[in-house]
């Protein structure tokens, strides 16, 4: 190649490189941060607080019972419904290995049907034995818990009992909460 023609490649060359740098502070500048008239100079304040609702639990009204029935029997559970809920509103859950054990929904269980009124409030649930012994194999104690849940989706804290529901030697049952 002769050198006029490198000089003339060399001159274009160059001159992209210029119009490409200026092109790039042009980008730059037009959509760079620009300074603002605006403050924070408000001296109005607001203060606010929450409160997360609280679901109250069912409790206990008498110690809990287990009545013997011929190769069988029942847990007596006897509580309080806190105010403004109601029947349908309670989850009964038992554990199922043992006390202190995570606690699941008893299958099968109803406890509208096996639930009295006994007025104001008062409530006695009814579990048989069967329904125990068969989360257990009858090894042991089992809690069955009772919780008042709310629209939002929380739940309140247990109202619990503890059951040794033999069926061979009898069973025996003691309040937790």
């Amino acid at each position: 190649m002769s050198s006029h023609r490198l000089l003339r490649l060399r001159n274009r060359r160059i001159q992209a490189l210029i119009a490409g740098i200026a092109l790039a502070i042009l980008v730059l500048g037009l959509s760079g941060v620009r300074s603002t008239m605006a403050a924070w100079t408000d001296t109005e304040q607001s203060a606010g607080s929450f409160r997360a609702a609280t679901v109250p639990a069912p409790t206990l009204t008498a110690n809990c019972k287990y009545v013997p029935v011929l190769l069988s029997g029942r847990v007596e559970i006897y509580w309080h419904l806190p105010t403004g809920y109601q029947l349908t509103d309670v989850d009964i859950e038992a554990s199922t290995s043992g006390l202190g054990s995570v606690l699941a929904p008893l299958t099968g269980y109803n406890l509208s049907l096996n639930t009295t009124s006994t007025g104001g409030g008062n409530y006695t649930t009814k579990v048989p034995a069967g329904v125990l012994t068969g989360l257990l194999g009858s090894l042991g104690e089992l809690q069955v818990s009772l919780f008042v849940k709310h629209t939002s989706g929380w739940r309140s804290g247990p109202a619990s009992i503890a059951s040794d529901a033999g069926l061979l030697f009898g069973g025996k049952c003691r309040n937790l909460t």
